[in-house]
């Protein structure tokens, strides 16, 4: 991808930040990380920004339980990046989050993980893992849906169960109708 389109990319993200995507196939070329900004965490700024996208306009999202080690971000694997606020202010932090669906484009779709219980039809119990220096049990907030780019992770940490994913994939499918 070149320079104009990442940097157009950005700013759609910016200025349109609900944009939706082409039907999802196969991902695209897997972008190599960049180093951020000073003081700045991967997917916090630029053409890699991880940005929250409105789930019902995203159209055909195809989830594929397909981890895999490489360093690369893969539908089924947690991995790390900056995730705004819901007061959508220009603030976030570093979070983890699991990696739900490849977009043709190269990004992906992924949903914040946390390690405070929850209760209701916006968490998905998943259990411990890798993910968890401490081991903690943890929940997946379906509530929000995230646009990641390869560039804009910090590191891969573990893949999910293939139980545990396949439950909240359907939770996905049942809450926004993706088929």
């Amino acid at each position: 991808m070149s320079f104009l389109s990442r940097l157009t990319d950005a700013l759609r993200s910016v200025l349109a930040p609900k944009r939706t995507s082409a039907p999802t196939r196969s991902p695209g070329p897997r972008t190599p990380a960049s180093p951020p900004g000073p003081g700045q965490s991967p997917g916090q700024s630029g053409p890699a920004a991880t940005i929250e996208v409105d789930p019902q306009r995203i159209g055909r999202v195809r989830m594929t339980y397909a981890p895999a080690r490489d360093g690369a971000p893969d539908p089924g694997e947690v991995v790390w990046t900056w995730v705004p606020f819901e007061e959508r202010d220009g603030r976030g932090k570093d979070r983890p989050v699991l990696v739900v669906a490849a977009e043709p484009e190269g990004t992906f779709l992924a949903v914040q993980l946390t390690s405070k219980a929850h209760q209701g039809a916006d968490y998905v119990p998943i259990g411990a893992g890798a993910w968890d220096s401490t081991g903690r049990p943890s929940w997946v907030n379906i509530d929000r849906v995230f646009r990641v780019h390869a560039a804009g992770m910090r590191r891969e940490t573990a893949g999910l169960p293939a139980k545990a994913y396949a439950t909240v994939e359907a939770r996905l499918r049942q809450r926004y109708g993706w088929r």
